[in-house]
């Protein structure tokens, strides 16, 4: 018998998959430890919390680890995410029980940057218009339809957070001659400046952008962050992309405005609710381009998401530090003592 019991949900309606039918990437890391992966199935919130209560580390995946399951974890040291998000997980009462909870947020920096591009420079050149037109044998349309919108180049990016996809994204962006703004006040001005973006406040970017790119965890605290107060602001002619979170995005109020024109277009890898409803007026609009959230999608995105979760429970299985911990605070001062320091560039324990 091994010594750690890491608990995992057997996938049901995920959009990227952990397992694929076996856990040789994440043991790669666990076998160090004599961690053994057990895979279970629960119908509901009781039998997820009996199938989990005594294990030493929670793999989460499928159904919401609530504040009730996360009360009725026995032994549990850690949580791991093998995404960026970490809005499935109860983060409050997790660190209310000293659990970190880790997530995998440098992994698919670069493709999600890319798709983020794609989309910017799809919408704005309205790709599926023209793809329409073609196929429909209404080729003389193109050129004259084009031809009311400016050039691309001199137009102004707005980046709504300034992470590492949107640094990324601006990376990309500057070859073709955006200015770039940005909105983050966890950034430093320095950081923003650095890659050739001026930092600006939330009113100003939604009023300056031509392009207004999302790229905001789900979290409580950024929840509908944009709402119809900031798209009524935007230009006629604006564009949004949301690459991020559908929830960081009121929506109903994004639909209103494409409907009423307060904006020209959107690109779209999220929504609120995934998939979308049949219904979700969306789907029906020829100013908006959606892709089945698949930004991060890419031969390297699975098998590197799942040695970093073995990787991350690994670390903490051995007393040690994981490389990337979501909660604002985690472990008491006397917790504090039995965790040794990890070092990305020393390896663990290394201090």
């Amino acid at each position: 018998m091994a010594r750690f019991k890491v608990a995992i949900q057997r996938p049901t309606n995920v959009t990227f998959a952990l397992g694929g039918g076996g856990y040789d990437y994440e043991m790669e890391y666990l076998s160090t430890v004599d961690a053994e992966i057990v895979e279970f199935d629960a119908a509901s919130e009781g039998e997820f919390i009996e199938q989990v209560k005594d294990c030493d580390a929670l793999i989460a995946r499928g159904d919401r680890v609530t504040a009730n399951i996360i009360e009725n974890l026995q032994n549990c040291k850690i949580i791991a995410l093998g995404s960026v998000g970490a809005d499935t997980v109860d983060v409050g009462a997790a660190t209310a029980r000293n659990i970190p909870v880790t997530n995998v947020p440098d992994t698919f920096i670069e493709e999600v940057a890319d798709h983020t591009m794609m989309l910017i420079l799809a919408t704005f050149r309205r790709l599926t218009l023209m793809d329409a037109y073609t196929r429909d044998e209404r080729w003389s349309q193109g050129r004259p339809y084009l031809n009311q919108f400016p050039r691309l180049f001199g137009q102004t990016l707005g980046f709504v957070s300034f992470g590492h996809v949107a640094r990324a994204t601006a990376i990309r962006a500057q070859p073709f001659g955006l200015r770039m703004i940005a909105f983050d006040p966890y950034i430093e001005e320095l950081t923003m400046t650095s890659y050739g973006v001026e930092p600006v406040s939330l009113d100003e970017l939604m009023q300056r952008s031509d392009i207004v790119s999302m790229h905001a965890p789900s979290t409580s605290e950024v929840h509908h962050l944009l709402t119809e107060r900031h798209f009524r602001m935007m230009k006629p002619t604006a564009l949004f992309i949301n690459n991020g979170r559908g929830p960081t995005v009121d929506e109903a109020a994004l639909i209103k405005a494409l409907e009423e024109g307060w904006i020209a277009g959107a690109g779209l890898d999220v929504t609120e609710i995934e998939p979308p409803e049949p219904d979700n007026p969306l789907l029906k609009m020829d100013n908006v381009i959606l892709t089945p959230h698949v930004a991060s999608a890419s031969s390297r995105m699975s098998p590197e998401a799942r040695r970093r979760v073995g990787q991350e429970i690994s670390l903490v299985l051995s007393g040690r530090w994981p490389r990337t911990c979501v909660n604002p605070t985690v472990l008491n001062k006397t917790d504090l003592i039995r965790w040794q320091p990890y070092s990305m560039e020393r390896g663990p324990g290394s201090g």
